[in-house]
């Protein structure tokens, strides 16, 4: 079953206290669709310029990534330059160069399709509102944003909320957005705009999923070497939808299990710089920690008094 990912295909330039590497493969469409792929087949929607080494993203389409929607604009590739100190939970931007996804309107290929699962990473709402008037039949759309959208877009940016099934955030992002430092309350308020589904990142802490019924926490895996954070995120995105992908229509045993696969992904992304590590994983490698996960977030329940 397919997924379709409307991002961003990016140049990285990142120095963490363990390195450093300049103009790498980044982009949340990337980062995504090097996740998903391991499970489902993906189409990708997104542009980049002239300059940008296509080369480079070939094992995308070796695991059967569909680039027929990654449009080459006249200009330069958008670039990211960031910084992480030893609180890796925060990125330090240095640079932001949009070049040609300042003018970039996501056109989905006729082969494409009606997508059943669709991803829409963290873009202008006006742009994933674009992606939704163009897709029908869909059985999952999921929403991505941050405070800079929540900041300057608001109101697009709830408009778009309303029309998605689940939305993806930080904890403080989804504080920001309705003005509550309560994350029970800010989640109870978010889902009443729409989503049946809200899921909080919180880095090296894991991720929670709130639902009407109640919720659920994904722990991080326990980590003694991390490289880079950069695209985590995205990386939990891919290994969860896909897995949904995967299994078809999601129940609520199969949104649990695609909250420890999304956070099993992004245990192995942040293990090296840009998407190196992701490109090496296999299914085995998913399996062995997600069996991993289950050991170390068993326990019993009480005996009865």
């Amino acid at each position: 079953m397919s997924v379709l990912v409307v991002g961003s295909v990016a140049l990285d330039s990142i120095e963490t206290p363990f390195g450093k590497v300049e103009e790498v493969v980044g982009g949340s469409a990337t980062y995504f669709s090097s996740a998903a792929s391991l499970y489902a087949k993906v189409n990708l929607v997104g542009v980049v310029g002239e300059d940008f080494p296509l080369e480079r993203i070939a094992f995308l389409r070796e695991r059967s990534v569909d680039l027929r929607g990654l449009q080459v604009a006249s200009g330069r590739t958008f670039r990211w330059k960031g910084r992480y100190d030893f609180d890796l939970n925060v990125a330090h931007t240095l640079d932001t160069q949009l070049n040609v996804f300042a003018t970039f309107h996501p056109v989905l290929p006729p082969e494409y399709g009606s997508p059943r699962f669709v991803f829409l990473a963290n873009i202008d709402p006006d742009l994933q509102m674009e992606v939704l008037d163009q897709v029908e039949g869909v059985d999952l759309s999921i929403l991505d944003t941050m405070n800079y959208w929540i900041e300057n877009k608001k109101s697009s940016l709830l408009q778009a909320i309303s029309r998605v099934n689940v939305v993806t955030m930080n904890e403080a992002e989804a504080r920001q957005l309705v003005g509550s430092y309560s994350l029970i309350r800010a989640a109870r308020e978010i889902l009443s705009l729409g989503p049946d589904v809200l899921i909080i990142k919180k880095g090296e802490y894991g991720a929670v999923m709130f639902t009407d019924t109640g919720y659920f926490v994904a722990p991080a895996y326990p980590l003694e070497s991390v490289k880079d954070p950069t695209g985590a995120g995205d990386s939990f995105a891919g290994g969860c939808i896909g897995y949904l992908a995967e299994c078809g229509t999601p129940s609520p045993l199969q949104l649990r299990r695609a909250m420890i696969h999304g956070s099993v992904v992004a245990s192995f992304c942040v293990e090296d710089f840009s998407t190196e590590r992701l490109q090496r994983l296999s299914r085995a490698d998913i399996l062995a920690r997600y069996r991993e996960f289950q050991q170390f977030t068993h326990f019993e329940a009480l005996d009865e008094v």
